[in-house]
């Protein structure tokens, strides 16, 4: 995926998104758009956004990235390391003390429910820290 261009500016993220879907050839584009679709399907009031060269999803804040690499397509949830994940999708960046990543390979099968429960658990968790800084 490349980077935002000059003539990109003012595009709505969507529109970006659709544009980085298609230039992507054979199961890596397939990939990111089944992936898009399951996010949309868990979140309609997701915020789809273009950052850092890349699609973003967001609700009260960062939710995950959509990276895509010569061998997966990795999703990197902001705040992952905080989540339940019940069905054990993070398979990359265990590391580290916020952020978790799932990464896909050629021919892996994308569990939609669970893939759509962590999304909605990662857009609660969000929400519930909105909540708390609006108090403050």
């Amino acid at each position: 995926m490349k980077s935002t261009r000059p003539e990109d500016v003012g595009v709505p993220a969507s529109l970006l998104i659709d544009r980085a879907i298609a230039e992507i050839p054979g199961w890596r584009g397939q990939t990111l758009a089944r992936l898009r679709a399951l996010i949309l399907e868990a979140d309609p009031d997701v915020v789809e956004e273009w950052k850092w060269g890349k699609p973003v999803w967001s609700h009260d804040g960062l939710i995950c990235t959509g990276e895509v690499y010569k061998t997966v397509v990795k999703t990197t949830f902001a705040h992952g390391a905080a989540l339940d994940d019940p069905a054990s999708l993070f398979n990359s960046s265990l590391d580290g003390n916020v952020r978790r990543a799932i990464d896909f390979p050629e021919g892996a099968q994308i569990p939609a429910e669970a893939f759509k429960a962590l999304f909605r658990a990662a857009v609660a968790f969000n929400t519930a820290k909105a909540k708390g800084r609006k108090k403050a």
